[in-house]
């Protein structure tokens, strides 16, 4: 035997075993999916496998290739991240309102029926969150979004006493002077390729003072200035890092980076490290702060969520509710709200200017909404609480850019035991471990709830319309200022889940979204740079930025614009 074979045999024969594995899983979960009774797809990785997640659309798109394969190959199809933006309702036309995608892992059930997303939103014990599929965010502690049972009842009776109408008011705020701020920057150029980075930075800035109380100027990506590692971090900037290069510490870990850092590590790594261990100092620092002014008994006269949080958990465990959430869930928590609060913000802002950038008569409206609220008054002289339920218009944008690119779908699965579920006039037997996936693209987007341009950005499709049938009595348009949202029939919309695990800061980032809207629209409009040295007309260049959106959109760790710096954007007085 030769000593190549001799070095080559231990890899055949793991590579032989792990095949084998991956044979028999595939096997027992296909046997289990037939046993469901509706169409059944099978794919060769799932989609839970962090390494099929680096390569899947780069061998999805190498498969395309293949004549033999073609693009009705379900690897082409269904096996890649961003599958399912790309077919929207097409395959559920095809098979019908639920199937079911066999993997390795997990079989996946694709759902598309309003009354039953509804049923299993409602029916939480049946059909509970996966909270694994979120175990990478305890990185600070444990959180809301990993916790089960007692654990989790107690968090998130903490967690609404935080995302209150006071704490409203501070986003409100601080979100107007900071849009004014970075409208001012924009402005001050011919274009800007760094919309989205400046966007981040804005949301960043208001979850610093809306959760920790600490407030800082915008500065525009150009002017930002790096963290050296000899510098002391501010609460922001490591923040800013640690979201940055969040997939980098999800899969080392905190404790990992420590270890290597003891004897070496690359400078950025050290700088990641440097800013895990800053922030954790900032968090302890406040919360020691406000845990011995509770228990002087001094009032708080700031709302941020680090005050809100631990006066929430001593009261809580001061009344003996439930004993209040350890430091950890303190510390866990405050990342959560900062991870949540940030890049979903951030992704779903980027995808609304560049949407109103291509479309000119939505910013006119809109702006028309802004100035009949105002009626002459400056931003920050308005009250929140008065006006910001009159501002529909720049909410139903917000939804329309959800409805379109919902940034985090929720999931549920069967758990431990089997149940049922129905599904228009069927009853199906979902097995234990079977994931249940809203078809969160097929359902915003499906021509039987939404019209015959239900694939078209329109925000005015959510603006009640007034009924003028026989049995009314209101006939006229309302006011602008005095409109109201329509949602459509239950569980067609679910930008931020549904039941009793729905996102706890829907409203905060409602506000921030409706206050930079204000910001920005009031006087001001955006267009996209038109390529003059190409030919290119302004209405061209509109159309293209809707294609940058449509086709250059896709996973990272939300869903977002991949390549928004492709199309600059430049401001103008309107």
């Amino acid at each position: 035997m030769s000593w190549f074979t001799l070095l080559i045999a231990p890899f055949l024969a793991l590579a032989a075993v792990l095949l084998l594995s991956w044979a028999r899983s595939l096997w027992r979960n296909y046997a289990a999916a037939r046993t469901i009774g509706i169409p059944i797809r099978v794919v060769p990785f799932s989609p839970f496998n962090p390494i099929w997640c680096l390569v899947d659309r780069k061998v999805a798109a190498l498969l395309r290739r293949v004549p033999l394969l073609g693009p009705g190959n379900n690897v082409t199809r269904y096996n890649w991240r961003g599958c399912d933006m790309d077919d929207r309702w097409r395959s559920h036309y095809e098979m019908g309102d639920i199937f079911i995608l066999v993997t390795p892992q997990y079989n996946m059930v694709q759902l598309n029926d309003p009354e039953a997303i509804y049923n299993v939103f409602k029916r939480g014990v049946d059909f509970p969150r996966p909270v694994w599929v979120n175990d990478v965010l305890g990185v600070f502690g444990p959180n809301i979004s990993c916790a089960e049972g007692q654990s989790w009842k107690a968090q998130r009776r903490v967690a609404t006493r935080c995302f209150n109408e006071a704490n409203n008011e501070i986003v409100w705020s601080e979100a107007l002077s900071l849009a004014d701020d970075m409208l001012r920057y924009w402005s001050s150029k011919n274009f800007t390729k760094t919309s989205a980075e400046d966007m981040r930075t804005l949301t960043l800035n208001v979850l610093a003072r809306a959760g920790f109380g600490k407030s800082f100027r915008f500065r525009g990506h150009e002017e930002e200035t790096p963290t050296s590692e000899s510098q002391s971090m501010s609460y922001r900037e490591s923040l800013a890092l640690i979201l940055e290069n969040l997939i980098l510490i999800l899969a080392v870990g905190p404790k990992t980076l420590a270890l290597f850092a003891r004897y070496w590590l690359p400078s950025k790594l050290r700088l990641v490290h440097d800013a895990v261990n800053s922030f954790q100092t900032h968090m302890t620092t406040m919360y020691e702060e406000q845990k011995r002014a509770f228990a002087d008994g001094e009032e708080s006269s700031d709302n941020n969520l680090m005050t809100l949080l631990v006066r929430a958990s001593q009261e809580a465990a001061k009344d003996g509710e439930f004993g209040g959430l350890t430091e950890s869930e303190i510390y866990g928590n405050m990342f959560t709200f900062n991870f949540a609060g940030h890049d979903t913000t951030a992704h779903s802002s980027t995808f609304a200017l560049y949407f109103l950038a291509a479309n000119p008569d939505v910013q006119d409206w809109i702006r028309e909404e802004i100035q009949q609220v105002l009626g002459g008054r400056e931003p920050h002289e308005i009250d929140y609480r008065a006006e910001f339920p009159r501002l529909k218009r720049c909410l139903a944008v917000l939804y329309e850019t959800l409805r379109l690119f919902t940034i985090v779908p929720a999931i549920k699965w069967t758990g431990d035991q089997a149940t049922t579920l129905t599904v228009g006039e069927n009853t199906y037997s979902m097995p234990p471990k079977t994931i249940i996936l809203p078809s969160y693209a097929s359902m915003h987007t499906d021509p039987r709830y939404w019209g015959s341009d239900s694939l078209e950005w329109r925000p005015s499709r959510w603006i009640r319309k007034p009924d003028s049938g026989p049995d009314s009595t209101t006939t006229s348009k309302k006011k602008v200022g005095e409109e109201e949202i329509d949602m459509n029939q239950r569980g067609v919309f679910l930008g931020w889940s549904e039941g009793t695990r729905d996102c706890p800061g829907k409203k905060f980032s409602q506000v921030e979204f409706v206050a930079l809207m204000v910001g920005l629209f009031r006087q001001w409009r955006v267009d996209p740079v038109v390529r003059k040295d190409e030919g290119e007309t302004i209405e061209a260049a509109r159309q293209r930025v809707m294609k940058l959106i449509q086709e250059d959109s896709g996973w990272v760790l939300l869903l977002q614009m991949l390549h928004p710096e492709r199309a600059p954007l430049s401001w103008r007085k309107a």
